[in-house]
């Protein structure tokens, strides 16, 4: 069925507040994903405030085409979909690469069904296996905990080599 003039008035305004409100978005592609693994994908996306929509590839391209986002978008073959972390989020202290990283678990868990295609990180078009690259780096929780690791260790040593020097 076709969308109304209207609706597409609407969805064109919201994709212009994600495209100048969001500092990281995922292009996604999902072939044969049944209901019950798209909700749950909503759901976990959702927890890390990352926001997640099916959107029509003309729309899309035609918002973008017009924002001031730096380099080449990205080939969009297959259905789109755009996971980004919400406005509210990106204006708080959202974890940035949390839509990418939530789009590669599931592309991880859902083999074949999802896949990122690129995205927008930080006001530039980043290609499939950027995105990929930055998917891959641990959660900003996780990166503070290895740094406190780092900072612990040496000090941690220093008084395990004062009890031994102690105990003689």
């Amino acid at each position: 069925m076709a969308i109304t003039k209207e609706k597409k008035k609407d969805i064109v305004s919201s994709l212009k507040k994600v495209a100048e409100g969001s500092k990281s978005l995922v292009f996604v592609t999902f072939k044969g994903l049944p209901v019950k693994d798209a909700s749950e994908l909503r759901r976990t996306l959702k927890k890390e405030n990352v926001a997640y929509s099916v959107t029509k590839k003309t729309l899309l391209k035609k918002v973008f085409s017009e924002s001031d986002i730096k380099g080449d978008m990205p080939d969009l073959p297959g259905e789109l979909a755009l996971a980004y972390l919400s406005v509210e989020a990106s204006s708080s202290d959202g974890d940035i690469i949390a839509p990418a990283k939530g789009i590669y678990d599931f592309q991880k868990k859902l083999e074949g069904k999802v896949s990122i295609m690129g995205g927008v990180f930080d006001g530039e078009y980043k290609s499939k296996e950027e995105m990929l690259s930055i998917a891959s780096i641990p959660s900003l929780h996780v990166l503070r905990g290895m740094f406190v690791n780092i900072i612990n260790s040496p000090v941690q040593r220093f008084a395990i080599a004062l009890g031994q020097i102690a105990s003689k």
